[in-house]
């Protein structure tokens, strides 16, 4: 294990983390790019489609979106931060940035309903209050957020009638402003550039976290294989540990240069979240329009999601090449500043 990499690489460290999430997102998107109908008949996954589909739910459902959510978070620090130090004033900016990201979404879920833009954008804004508060107090706030939430999904798997009251509430809502809280908390504490002098700490989040993700994994299993009604309040009871140790074990494996190095072209796909989020949606419609897949089935979405995240790897690595910023990224810049203040996106112009 190298030493803690330099500024520049933690956060192209950060973008290679949102690429991966952004593939894990991939696979839980394209079975929803299609809309179920009344009438529809579903097809059964069997054989090999069992397997893959019980993995996805093992390994990914609600776990990626939540990474991508945790580094919203970040984001949010670092966005409103730099406002300030230019002598901006970062709620309003935020606050624009939010809306603009809104607008942007509501058009995405024009072609994708299943978008989480708009939705990001709204639980965004709880964000606001804890912008100047301090890290022990956000920490606080965090920890009984996170009890509570664990406490209802207990309770709904205890007492079944509960279990129509959590998906009212949208348990979904809830585990995404927990991970913009801890994002903004970690990006506050300056944790990311420090994993090397916090090596032990993470470490033990890995070996404390791994026996519960393989207790939940197995729990998982058996739910799935017994047709339980509950499976998604289990699933969604072992995101925050999984989430813990995917992040640990990548922030961890990060601190090596050379992976950071062969991981660079998935950080070009991670810097361009945003448009490549969308352009999945436009993609994977016009693959399964042009293979006659009206409901791709879990093998046929692995290899769905693998072609496309080969195809933005490429498109992303040779955009960089002339422009600085994605087109997304560049519209949603100039609807946060306006045309005056926004960044030139040509590649070495000046800001």
């Amino acid at each position: 294990m190298n030493p803690s990499i330099a500024k520049k690489e933690r956060i192209i460290s950060l973008d290679i983390i949102r690429g991966i999430a952004l593939f894990g997102i991939m696979l839980i998107n394209i079975p929803a790019y299609q809309v179920v109908m009344e009438g529809d008949i579903l097809p059964v996954n069997s054989g090999m489609n069992h397997y893959v589909d019980m993995l996805i739910h093992i390994l990914v459902e609600k776990k990626f979106f939540s990474i991508f959510s945790f580094l919203f978070g970040i984001g949010f620090y670092i966005f409103t931060s730099r406002a300030q130090q230019r002598g901006d004033k970062p709620r309003w900016r935020f606050v624009r940035r939010l809306l603009s990201l809104l607008v942007l979404g509501i058009i995405h879920a024009i072609i994708f309903w299943g978008s989480i833009l708009a939705a990001y954008a709204v639980i965004g804004f709880l964000l606001l209050p804890f912008y100047r508060v301090q890290i022990s107090t956000i920490k606080k706030w965090l920890a009984g957020f996170t009890c509570v939430y664990l406490i209802a999904l207990i309770m709904a798997l205890v007492i079944p009638t509960m279990a129509s009251s959590m998906a009212s509430i949208g348990n979904d809502t809830v585990l995404v402003y927990i991970m913009f809280l801890a994002g903004f908390l970690v990006a506050k504490a300056d944790w990311p550039r420090q994993i090397g002098r916090l090596q032990k700490q993470v470490r033990w989040i890995q070996i404390v976290t791994l026996p519960i993700v393989i207790g939940f994994s197995v729990w998982i299993w058996i739910a799935k294989q017994q047709g339980v009604d509950s499976v998604e309040l289990i699933i969604s009871l072992g995101t925050i540990p999984t989430v813990l140790f995917y992040l640990a074990t990548m922030f961890l494996l990060l601190e090596n240069k050379t992976i950071v190095h062969l991981l660079q072209p998935v950080a070009r796909v991670g810097q361009m979240a945003l448009t490549n989020y969308v352009a999945q949606s436009f993609i994977a419609l016009t693959i399964m329009s042009l293979m006659g897949i009206k409901f791709a089935s879990s093998s046929q979405t692995v290899l769905i999601a693998s072609v496309i995240f080969i195809i933005q790897i490429l498109f992303s690595v040779l955009w960089f090449k002339f422009f600085k910023m994605g087109p997304l990224e560049k519209v949603w810049r100039l609807m946060t500043y306006g045309r005056k203040n926004s960044t030139t996106n040509r590649k070495g112009a000046k800001s």
